[in-house]
């Protein structure tokens, strides 16, 4: 089985992928922590992969928790590998996966990259939607030899582009102070009260009151899904995200999930 977190469908792009090539399940990490649905039994053969981004040089906090609560059974010398996508670095968040998973005794088999549009438009620019299209092209590439390597189960740290242990860990302090939904704001002269950030957001965080949405929560994962999604580019984060514009992975457009 695949699991996977994915904000603007890049992770989701790669882990289908992964699915199709090992013939095996996808399965979202939204969805199973929405239904707190987090056992699953494996078959004797069965791989066991994850696909998430990098946040913050590590990984995002609801993946976090879905590992600390995740159960399998049935394990016998199943291959277990990391997919990260990531736009500039992957810090150390396959070691921080690893070491999730050392703590309920699994063992981190395969760690493997695949280097897409970088969506943290707090920073990154993404309003170049054919320069966008030209790097998901490139990442095709990537994606074809990943799935190759874990369809063969290729055990091996395939990843060239960590950071030092402090540096990284440093960097993945600020995190907490950035995942404050309080950073948030809507255009309320572009909103059209559709409802869509508050459905579709991981955390549960939105609801929509007066038809406009509302943070209700202090903090979410900070997948910046209600902004890339929203459909007439309504919300905002911090005073950059504007003129940054949006991206969703091309598969993503039109769907709900």
């Amino acid at each position: 089985m695949v699991f996977y977190f994915s904000g603007t469908g890049n992770s989701k792009h790669v882990a289908q992928r992964l699915a199709q090539a090992t013939g095996e399940s996808c399965i979202s990490i939204t969805d199973c922590m929405s239904k707190d649905e987090c056992s699953f039994s494996l078959s004797e053969d069965e791989r066991v992969g994850f696909v998430t981004p990098v946040y913050f040089w590590g990984l995002p906090d609801i993946v976090v928790r879905f590992v600390n609560k995740l159960t399998l059974t049935g394990l016998h010398h199943n291959f277990i590998y990391h997919v990260l996508t990531f736009g500039t670095t992957t810090g150390q968040a396959h070691y921080m996966m690893q070491e999730l998973l050392k703590k309920k005794g699994l063992r981190l088999d395969a760690k493997y990259n695949v280097r897409m549009v970088d969506v943290w438009t707090p920073i990154f620019d993404v309003s170049d939607h054919e320069k966008c299209l030209r790097k998901m092209e490139e990442a095709e590439k990537s994606i074809a030899k990943t799935t190759a390597r874990a369809a063969a189960r290729k055990a091996g740290n395939f990843d060239c582009l960590r950071f030092p242990h402090w540096l990284a860990h440093w960097y993945y302090l600020t995190y907490e102070n950035q995942r404050k939904t309080k950073n948030f704001h809507v255009m309320n002269d572009r909103c059209v009260g559709c409802g869509k950030c508050a459905s579709q957001c991981p955390e549960q965080a939105i609801e929509c009151k007066d038809g406009y949405p509302v943070w209700t929560k202090e903090k979410c994962t900070l997948c910046l899904r209600c902004l890339h999604h929203c459909p007439r580019f309504a919300i905002q984060y911090g005073r950059h995200t504007m003129k940054h514009g949006q991206f969703v992975h091309p598969g993503e457009r039109g769907q709900d999930a």
